[in-house]
């Protein structure tokens, strides 16, 4: 069957598939069922005949959209908080996976360009931490205190102070996706070389092994949600740079919905490293460095479970034969 027909037969079903995605009209469970079946069955005889074609990028990312209504029109048994959670974040995150992908790589190559930058230009640092900041540190590790500034002020008081702050932050990272992704970009930027250079700046004062023991208490959960977060402002960016079929503003609302309840995601986690570095990381030279390496590799062992293999798994559980966003 030549393409142009296929459309053409099935163009009235597909819209109004649409329709029901938006909300506009409504559908039982049993309907959504059949119509997701029959729809699986026109991406399957694309996926067939028309591989490279827009047609099969539509169904598939149309398949992907009603599966979702089905899950959510589904009675469920568990708490709402406990399945946002369980379910509907980590399929999410398995269907936009290639921006987390490329949120790591840009993170990578930012961290990489702070750490090249400390090492070439001697000032640098004092540019990205503050010279007040950097003369305080130095005094810290002559002493043999280097996490010495992290036990400045209360805990409680220090640990609300850097939740709302990286909160704010990771804010950014996300709505500045708005601006086609490029804000993201610029966003992570700020961050990594920033982070690239303050890790530098400790080896370079043979502090390094010191500050990680304190530094990477937190920020394992503090730096993988920002990654995250530029991940979510990376999809927002796509929703509007590339709509594909849908008009640009339906493209931008799905864009938004996904993105925001991955991003919503991530605050336990920051919530967790501001509790760990207002109450934990000011003793992370009097603790015995086996608990830090737990701490450390505990907290690296949730987060990387919970974003990266966990999503699959519920993929494969839910049987969802959705493989990739397409955005």
């Amino acid at each position: 069957m030549r393409e142009v027909y296929f459309i053409k037969q099935n163009k009235e079903k597909w819209l109004g598939i649409e329709q029901v995605i938006q909300g506009k009209v409504k559908k039982n469970p049993d309907d959504l069922s059949s119509l997701y079946i029959n729809l699986i069955n026109d991406l399957s005889f694309a996926q067939t005949y028309y591989p490279k074609s827009n047609t099969t990028v539509y169904l598939n990312h149309l398949s992907s959209q009603i599966f979702q209504k089905i899950y959510k029109t589904k009675r469920v048994e568990q708490n709402r908080i406990l399945y946002f959670f369980k379910t509907e974040v980590p399929l999410l995150v398995y269907q936009y996976r290639r921006y987390l992908t490329y949120a790591f790589l840009f993170f990578t190559l930012f961290t990489l360009i702070g750490v090249l930058s400390a090492i070439y230009d001697k000032e640098f640092t004092n540019i990205i931490l503050g010279e007040n900041y950097v003369n305080e540190t130095i005094e810290n590790i002559k002493k043999g205190n280097a996490v010495g500034v992290y036990q400045s002020g209360s805990t409680w008081g220090s640990t609300i102070g850097i939740i709302f702050n990286n909160i704010g932050v990771g804010a950014k990272l996300y709505i500045y996706g708005i601006a086609g992704g490029v804000g993201t970009l610029y966003a992570l930027l700020s961050n990594s070389v920033m982070l690239g250079s303050f890790q530098y700046f400790f080896y370079d004062y043979g502090a390094l092994k010191d500050s990680a023991r304190g530094i990477w208490l937190h920020g394992v959960f503090e730096i993988f949600a920002m990654i995250i977060e530029a991940m979510c402002g990376l999809i927002l960016g796509a929703s509007i740079l590339f709509p594909k079929t849908f008009s640009r503003f339906n493209s931008f609302k799905n864009g938004f919905k996904d993105s925001f309840k991955i991003f919503l995601s991530t605050i336990p986690f920051t919530i967790c490293a501001g509790i760990i570095e207002g109450y934990v990381t000011r003793h992370a030279l009097k603790m015995p460095l086996i608990l830090n390496l737990i701490i450390i590799f505990g907290t690296l062992a949730i987060i990387g479970f919970y974003y990266i293999i966990y999503p699959a798994i519920v993929n494969k559980k839910t049987n969802n034969p959705i493989n990739d966003a397409v955005l």
